[in-house]
């Protein structure tokens, strides 16, 4: 077995245009002054990283890794979800994900969707550069119209979709492959990607590959009402990242998953800071470690009651309390005979 390391956090929900959250060297401060060991760096905010430079420039890398080494940081994974969201969108929705590419391109789905996957593609090399091996992103989505549908869906419209998803894709976990750097999806409500049962489709249309694997967070089955301890017995061998988020889900006479369209804080589902929502995250870290998973443990703070800060600075010491230090021996092995065959045959009466 393999201790997961961490404590962690993403810093996409810490961004802000004041300091100490408008520049990597002062967030990272910030971080490790709360006890973080590890951030993971959002590639959409050229505030953190230049993208491009990344990938064409290892040296770059080096630099970067060396300040945040002196600060007491080291980067976990690269994460691009609003890039990975334009690998594949709706047009029911590309007005409201319009914002997360250029604003020359808003108008241009086809361009955008380009411009999307090159941005996937210089993220592998990214990774690579920096020595990472996971990326955590989104799939993107072309069936969210029709999760739950009236009239039922034509025949083959999931099928079809799932191709075509799998063909955006492949080229760039190809990509990922050749860096040496999994992907890894998070199963998230609004992407294509969002169970066990699509993440299996989405296996399939892409011939198993490899480089297809899961950044688990919990958040998002409590409020699906999915078992989130079955599904690491399940899929744990394709889990590559791990984001330690929490929820609750209170359902009541008047709403339940779907939450009558309400607000984030009267939803009968709703994220919440680490300890204040249900997820059992010492049956979390329990089944991971007993997996071998050898990951960072991150922090991503999104609540509808708790402020950013003080969720943050609960979360290290949260994350470092749930870590299980694996041990290294079985907890009988003082009792041990030390016997070889010879003596298990005689123990077996086969002597």
């Amino acid at each position: 077995m393999k201790t997961i390391k961490g404590p962690a956090i993403f810093l996409a929900q810490f961004l802000g245009d004041e300091a100490p959250f408008n520049s990597l060297d002062t967030i990272a401060q910030y971080m490790a002054d709360l006890g973080y060991k590890g951030i993971q760096i959002p590639t959409w905010d050229s505030r953190l990283i230049d993208l491009k430079q990344a990938a064409e420039s290892k040296g770059y890398c080096d630099d970067l890794k060396g300040r945040l080494s002196d600060i007491g940081v080291e980067v976990t994974e690269l994460a691009s979800h609003l890039h990975g969201q334009l690998v594949a969108v709706h047009p029911a929705y590309a007005s409201m994900f319009a914002g997360f590419g250029p604003a020359e391109l808003a108008n241009s789905p086809k361009e955008q969707q380009e411009w999307a996957v090159q941005q996937l593609k210089l993220a592998a090399k990214a990774s690579q550069n920096m020595g990472l091996k996971s990326h955590p992103t989104f799939s993107g989505a072309l069936l969210w119209p029709f999760l739950y549908p009236w009239p039922q869906r034509p025949a083959g419209l999931v099928e079809t979709a799932f191709k075509e998803l799998g063909q955006r894709w492949r080229p760039i976990l190809d990509a990922f492959d050749e860096a040496g750097v999994d992907v890894c999806y998070e199963l998230h409500p609004g992407e294509d990607l969002y169970d066990g049962v699509t993440f299996e489709m989405f296996l399939e249309a892409v011939d198993n590959h490899p480089r297809a694997n899961i950044n688990y967070d919990p958040s998002h089955f409590v409020l699906q009402q999915l078992d989130y301890l079955q599904f690491i017995d399940f899929y744990h061998e394709r889990i590559k990242a791990f984001h330690v988020k929490d929820a609750e889900f209170n359902p009541s006479g008047k709403q339940g998953v779907y939450s009558g369209y309400q607000g984030w804080v009267d939803r009968a589902g709703r994220f919440r800071s680490l300890g204040d929502g249900q997820v059992d995250f010492s049956s979390i870290f329990s089944k991971l470690s007993q997996y071998n998973y050898d990951g960072w443990a991150v922090l991503e703070w999104e609540c509808a009651i708790k402020s950013s800060d003080q969720g943050a600075a609960e979360g290290a010491p949260f994350i470092a309390d749930h870590i299980i230090k694996v041990t290294e021996k079985a907890f009988d092995d003082f009792a041990g005979t030390g016997a070889d065959e010879a003596f298990n045959r005689k123990v077996l009466g086969l002597e």
